[in-house]
């Protein structure tokens, strides 16, 4: 039986009232896990003739299941970005709306990825997204996760929320804003968020949301969306926090969710002295509910009217060195040349749509790899990143014996002519190789290899 705080126990009687005994009995039930197909590596349909993770999908994510396999981390099609393992509770604040798939897309506190993955598998090959993290080390993990699901014009930036509109005022066309909160609904899961779990530390936690809320303002488009979501279920940090911004914010609306998502969660809780009338539309995902942790989310509109305001960038396109295009010409069967930029000094595969000054990315767009003297060596996110366009390929299957060799980082034979190969496997991508003469040179990198 899990043993929770008594002040928070007699705040959720408050707000659940007849349903508290059935928000207690599921707290002492297994933990629900879920994972999401990488979209932007594999098709829905062509993933499910290879699915052995669970069968059961999820009702409000397209290409979401329940998960059902043990170690899912440790296998090939993990490690070669096919599925992104996420809480399904967590996956319901990117359902709330339609992403559409040109848009540019911000997530403010991105790490470690779920959500972010989540959003650009909704934009299309012209869609832009932004996930900023202010803890380096776990912008680091995002970056991984980003690299290891093979996006592409995707940026990571590791800054505090108030600066990113230094360089991003007027940017985005949808914001998610899953700000750091108390981590009531994630009590089953972690027991770490009941120690630590106080009524001080909800009021702090809401002062913190109230700014990271205030600072998306000036980065969204007129007509633009925020989603803003939290792990949580304390009026202060989720019903409150909405009402207040409402109430500062009179060119924001609150707007419904999306039918899936309403099905699936109650309505928000209007409480006294709330000013906002349709506070219900907010939404609350509860384990008694639906099969997942506790989340609340709420549909913010900028009213304005929606117009495209034209930046002009300040900055001069970096001239690209011919053995980047030589490298390039080699090893791809295509490219965009428009999309080849530098940044930060080594090569870049980056959208031309939207200017990243130097210095204000952790990383940016698909790294292709690092110019030494007289030739270019790739990073391991150009092999995830476009893989697809390689022209020399080492296909694998799952079950193939070379592919435990390759992620345990051995060589593997291989009848590929010689030059840098992309390794795949069943049709995706999971890492690089330098082919000489029938023997293809591991370059799977060594923190992530299989033990």
């Amino acid at each position: 039986m899990i043993k929770l705080p008594e002040a928070f126990e007699k705040r959720m009687k408050s707000l659940l009232g007849d349903d508290f005994p059935k928000y207690i009995n599921s707290l002492n039930e297994e933990p629900v896990k879920g994972f999401r197909v990488n979209t932007d590596k594999i098709s829905l349909s062509d993933f499910e003739k290879l699915n052995i993770f669970g069968k059961e999908k999820i009702p409000y994510v397209e290409n979401g299941f329940y998960l059902d396999f043990e170690k899912a981390g440790n296998h090939p099609y993990h490690h070669a970005g096919m599925i992104y393992i996420q809480e399904p509770g967590a996956m319901a604040p990117a359902e709330c709306i339609d992403i559409e798939p040109d848009w540019v897309c911000l997530d403010m506190c991105a790490a470690p990825g779920g959500k972010s993955t989540q959003i650009k598998n909704k934009l299309g090959e012209n869609g832009i997204l932004v996930s900023n993290e202010y803890i380096s080390s776990r912008c680091k993990i995002l970056t991984g996760n980003i690299e290891r699901l093979g996006l592409k014009n995707s940026v990571t930036t590791c800054m505090d929320t108030k600066k990113l509109a230094k360089y991003f005022t007027d940017t985005f066309d949808f914001i998610m804003c899953d700000a750091p909160c108390s981590g009531e609904g994630m009590f089953r899961k972690e027991q770490i968020a009941i120690d630590e779990w106080s009524e001080e530390n909800v009021r702090m936690c809401a002062e913190r949301q109230k700014e990271i809320l205030n600072n998306a303002v000036p980065l969204l488009k007129n007509g633009g969306y925020i989603v803003y979501a939290t792990c949580t279920f304390s009026l202060e940090e989720n019903e409150m926090l909405i009402d207040d911004f409402l109430n500062e914010h009179p060119d924001f609306e609150l707007v419904e969710v999306k039918k899936e998502v309403r099905e699936n969660t109650a309505d928000g809780i209007f409480f006294d002295g709330c000013r906002t009338e349709n506070i219900h539309l907010t939404r609350r995902f509860y384990p008694h509910i639906s099969k997942g942790e506790g989340q609340f989310m709420a549909v913010l509109h900028n009213k304005n009217e929606r117009f495209e305001i034209k930046k002009s960038f300040n900055t001069k396109p970096e001239k690209i060195d011919k053995i980047i295009t030589d490298f390039l010409d080699d090893v791809l069967v295509s490219y965009d040349k428009t999309n080849v930029r530098i940044y930060n000094g080594n090569p870049v595969y980056f959208s031309p749509d939207l200017e990243i000054e130097k210095g204000s990315a952790f990383c940016c767009g698909v790294t292709i790899g690092e110019v030494k003297k007289n030739y270019i060596q790739p990073h391991h996110q150009f092999f995830m990143g476009l893989g697809n366009d390689f022209k020399r390929k080492i296909e694998l299957s799952a079950d193939d014996e070379k592919t435990k060799k390759y992620l345990h980082g051995e060589e593997i034979e291989t009848d590929v002519p010689n030059g840098w190969a992309v390794v795949m496997i069943d049709g995706c991508s999971v890492g690089g190789a330098k082919v000489s003469n029938g023997r293809a040179k591991n370059h799977y990198p060594k923190g992530l290899r299989k033990q």
